[in-house]
C-alpha cells in the first residue's frame, strides 16, 4: 500500500518526525530493520524510553502509522526520511553502519522523483561523500537529476514538550536548489519556519557547531564548579547574577558529566578520508576532555564527604538519585550515572538508586537495587547523590531526610546539602 512518506529508523529521531508527520495528515510508514521497534509499536509501546508515551503510539496508529520491517515498502512513497543512529564509536569516530544499511535499503528500491532527506547527525560531507554514493550506486539513478537528495539535521530535544518539531526552525540544505526546494515543501508542512543553507554540509556543519556549542559551555562551567569549590565561592550564586545581564551571557549550569545523543565532533575524528588534516577543533577536545573528567571529580567529592564524616567508600551504602541524562526524561542516553555508579562499586561502595522514570536499572549487565521508598532510603544511605533533578523530587524534605546530601545539579535550596 502506498504512502506519502517512509520514516527509515524508529529511534528517538524517527518516531517524533513519524507523530508528527501523522498528526500533519501525511500518510506515514515507518521501517526499521529490527524487529523489536515493530514488536513494540504493534503492541501500543514506544521501542525507545523517552520519546513518546503508549497514549501518543496508540494516537500514531489510529492515525494511519504503519511500522514494518518490509524494506519492500520504501518502493512505495514519494518522501524518505533517513534517521538511522550515528553513535560515536570505539575510537570515537561516528559509526555510519546504520546509516549506510539505510541508503542500501532504499537505494535497491528507490524511485525517480523521490526526495531524499538525511536528518541523522554526521559529520560534515556524508549527504554528499557516503550518502550520495550509496543511492546512486544502489538504484542507478542520479541525485539533483533523477531524485532529490537534502540533509536537514534534526533538532529535537527529547521530553522538551515548549519546544516541539512544530515551532523549531528546520534547516535544509539540499544537493541542488531544487532539491532544497522539495524538502522546504515537505518539511513546510511539519514546521512554522524553514531555513535554507547554502548546501548540504552548511547544513550538516550547523548540527555541529550547535553540539559544539553546548560542550564547550559546559565544559567551561564545570571547571568553573572545580575552580570554585576550591576557592569558597557559591558557583550557583555566580550563575544567577550573572544571568540577569541582558547581553553577551548565557547561562549553563554544571554537572556530573554530559549526557544526551548529540555527541560534541572534532574533524579529526571524521571517519572518511576528506578530512582536513592539521586543523582540529582544540577547544572541542579541551571540552570533551574536561567533560568526560567530571565523573571522576564526582567521586572524589563522594570520597571526601564520606571521609569528612569518618566513613570509607569501601562499605558505604550510596543512593543515586536519578540516573537519566535529562530531567523529567526515561532517556539515558550517554548517562554519567552508569559510570559513576561503577567506578563507586569498584571501590566497595553498595550501591541503590532511585528514578521516578527508570523501574529497571543495571550496571555491568547485574540489576542495582531500586529504592521503594525514597525518603528511607536516603535516610538509610551514608550518602545520597542527586545526579539528575527530576520535577518530582522535594529536594528540601530530602535534605532534612538523607545523612549526607552531595547535589550535582544546584537544585537544592542553599545550605540544605552539599553542592557539586
Amino acid at each position: 500500500m502506498p504512502a506519502d512518506l517512509a520514516v527509515i529508523g524508529l529511534g528517538h529521531l524517527g518516531l517524533p518526525l513519524a507523530r508528527a508527520a501523522v498528526t500533519a495528515g501525511i500518510d506515514t510508514v515507518g521501517y526499521d530493520p529490527d524487529p523489536r521497534p515493530y514488536a513494540e509499536l504493534r503492541a501500543g509501546r514506544s521501542p525507545v524510553e523517552g520519546t513518546l508515551t503508549a497514549s501518543e503510539i496508540r494516537r500514531m496508529l489510529s492515525g494511519g502509522f504503519r511500522p514494518t520491517t518490509n524494506a519492500a515498502e520504501l518502493g512505495r512513497v514519494r518522501t524518505a526520511v533517513i534517521c538511522s543512529p550515528t553513535p560515536l564509536g570505539p575510537d570515537r569516530t561516528i559509526d555510519l553502519t546504520a546509516l549506510g544499511d539505510a541508503a542500501r535499503a532504499l537505494a535497491a528500491r528507490l524511485r525517480p522523483h523521490t526526495t531524499v532527506l538525511l536528518e541523522s547527525a554526521v559529520p560534515p560531507g556524508t549527504t554528499e561523500n557516503v550518502l550520495r554514493p550509496l543511492l546512486e550506486e544502489g538504484s542507478g539513478l542520479v541525485a539533483g537529476r533523477d531524485f532529490h537528495l537534502a540533509c536537514s539535521p534534526s533538532r529535537l530535544d527529547p521530553g522538551n514538550r515548549t519546544h516541539v518539531l512544530a515551532n523549531t526552525p528546520k534547516v535544509i540544505g539540499g544537493l541542488t536548489p531544487a532539491c532544497t526546494e522539495s524538502a522546504a515543501a515537505f518539511y513546510g508542512r511539519l514546521t512554522d519556519k524553514v531555513v535554507r543553507a547554502r548546501g548540504p554540509r552548511e547544513a550538516e556543519m550547523t548540527k555541529v557547531l550547535e553540539t559544539n556549542f553546548r560542550h564547550v559551555n559546559i565544559a567551561l562551567v564545570n571547571e568553573m564548579a572545580v575552580l570554585c569549590h576550591d576557592l569558597g565561592v557559591d558557583l550557583w550564586d555566580v550563575i544567577r547574577c550573572a544571568e540577569t545581564k541582558p547581553f553577551g551571557f548565557q547561562p549553563f549550569r554544571p554537572g556530573p558529566g554530559v549526557g544526551g545523543h548529540g555527541v560534541p565532533m572534532d574533524p579529526g575524528f571524521l571517519p572518511y578520508s576528506t578530512r582536513t588534516p592539521g586543523h582540529p577543533l582544540r577547544m572541542v577536545s579541551l571540552a570533551q576532555e574536561i567533560n568526560d573528567r567530571m565523573p571522576s571529580y564526582v567521586i572524589q567529592r563522594c570520597a571526601t564527604l564520606l571521609n569528612e564524616h569518618g566513613k570509607s567508600v569501601r562499605g558505604a551504602r550510596v543512593l543515586l538519585l536519578g540516573v537519566t541524562y535529562k530531567p523529567d526524561s526515561a532517556d539515558q542516553e550517554a548517562a554519567p550515572a552508569r559510570e559513576i555508579a561503577t567506578r563507586l562499586m569498584d571501590m566497595g561502595a553498595q550501591i541503590g538508586y532511585h528514578d521516578p522514570h527508570v523501574l529497571d536499572w543495571r550496571v555491568r549487565e547485574r540489576p542495582v537495587p531500586r529504592a521503594d521508598s525514597l525518603y528511607e532510603a536516603a535516610a538509610a544511605a551514608d550518602l545520597t547523590v542527586l545526579l539528575q533533578q527530576h520535577r518530582t523530587y522535594d529536594l528540601q524534605g530530602l535534605a532534612v531526610k538523607a545523612q549526607l546530601l552531595l547535589d550535582t545539579r544546584g537544585a537544592t535550596p542553599a545550605g540544605a546539602a552539599h553542592r557539586l
